[in-house]
């Protein structure tokens, strides 16, 4: 097989790939299945909101790593008041250090909603490809993301501190239930990488 080609692609396209991007979500993250239509319903919205980017991994020539066409995926927008995400975060922030240390980090900030690759496929740079080409040439001040907060040093939550990333929260609960995430930030551009070390 090919090495897998990374794609920008636009929101119509984005919407086009949802079924195949959803698979990769799901055998990565292993969510009850009951999750999945709601996570579809959430992906669309994010679509249209203000300076949404999006890339997808996917598999060329004939020999299948997973199952479909799309091997990781990654997307974001600008974050902004009124947005669930954001304003959780936000609140959680102030409430943290004060409304300043909020505003320092989600201000003018893009936020990495979604990053994922096929288990499969993991372990060969993917993840840090999606994630340097959806932060290139991005205008806003900072980039924040959520991870699972399993442990400090999983492959993720590595990957995003070799590019200067730091935890904003860990332990952190997002109303309705569910696992333990960690907060993330760093300012953009992202900090250089060793060109020899690979996550996810």
């Amino acid at each position: 097989m090919r090495d897998p080609k990374l794609r920008e692609i636009d929101e119509r396209a984005f919407l086009r790939r949802l079924g195949p991007m959803l698979d990769v979500y799901a055998a990565a993250m292993d969510p009850p299945n009951e999750q999945l239509p709601g996570r579809h319903t959430i992906m669309e919205r994010h679509a249209s909101y203000p300076g949404f980017r999006a890339l997808v991994a996917e598999r060329r020539g004939a020999l299948p790593v997973v199952p479909g066409p799309v091997l990781g995926f990654a997307y974001g927008f600008h974050g902004a008041r009124g947005q669930w995400w954001h304003d959780v975060v936000h609140q959680a922030l102030s409430d943290l250090e004060g409304p300043e240390h909020a505003e320092a980090w989600l201000a003018d900030t893009f936020e990495v909603a979604e990053l994922h690759v096929h288990p499969r496929a993991q372990g060969k740079g993917l993840g840090r490809g999606l994630l340097s080409a959806l932060c290139e040439g991005r205008p806003e001040r900072t980039v924040v993301l959520s991870t699972l907060d399993k442990t400090p040093d999983t492959p993720a939550r590595t990957l995003y501190r070799s590019v200067g990333m730091v935890d904003l929260l860990t332990g952190f609960e997002f109303p309705g239930g569910g696992p333990r995430y960690a907060v993330m930030g760093g300012t953009l551009p992202l900090a250089s990488y060793p060109a020899s070390s690979s996550s996810e």
